[in-house]
């Protein structure tokens, strides 16, 4: 016991202490939010970037939304074209080729896994050009077959390749087919 009549903890300023429990507490009571407030701050929201309804639907119940009023809402942004499930599949694949050179197998994982119908994936995956990915697919390669050659034998660097593309979602085929290649350089 401390003479302001604290408890000790081990390490920490009961001060301290009181302050991240206050904290805490004010961050636990959500404010109420009419559907009106609820749908300009999930409007901002998806005006920002395309997002997915698993996305939305998340983000009102974090706002404190339920029942039929966040099932009004989801329908008013569905209406109002603030929500496109296939507009949504569409970008996301094209961002995800584009900048982080994903294949079209982990493109596809990660849109089912946001409940994405198989229609909008199949549409999804129509925007990455057959040309570009198979050059994309050989770019990376030569680049990552390089990078390994320098550290191993020919053998253990092509199958870190092949294991590093089909990580990132390329199909074991097209991969295979590129490595071996490589193999002659």
């Amino acid at each position: 016991m401390f003479p302001t009549g604290g408890v000790y903890f081990v390490g920490l300023d009961v001060t301290l202490c009181r302050r991240h429990i206050t904290v805490e507490n004010t961050k636990m009571q959500k404010k109420y939010l009419s559907k009106e407030e609820a749908l300009k701050k999930i409007q901002k929201y998806c005006v920002y970037q395309d997002r997915c309804h698993s996305e939305v639907r998340s983000r009102l119940l974090d706002m404190g939304v339920f029942g039929d009023t966040l099932e009004e809402i989801m329908v008013l942004l569905i209406e109002d074209r603030f929500l496109d499930e296939e507009r949504f599949a569409r970008s996301y694949a094209r961002g995800k080729f584009n900048m982080k050179q994903w294949g079209r197998q982990r493109i596809t994982t990660e849109l089912k896994r946001r409940r994405i119908s198989d229609y909008c994936i199949k549409k999804a995956l129509e925007e990455i050009d057959t040309e570009k990915y198979v050059s994309t697919i050989a770019q990376l390669a030569h680049q990552k077959f390089h990078h390994y050659r320098t550290r191993y034998d020919a053998y253990p660097a092509q199958q870190k390749t092949a294991n590093w593309l089909v990580q990132r979602g390329y199909e074991p085929e097209l991969v295979w087919e590129h490595v071996r290649s490589l193999q002659n350089e």
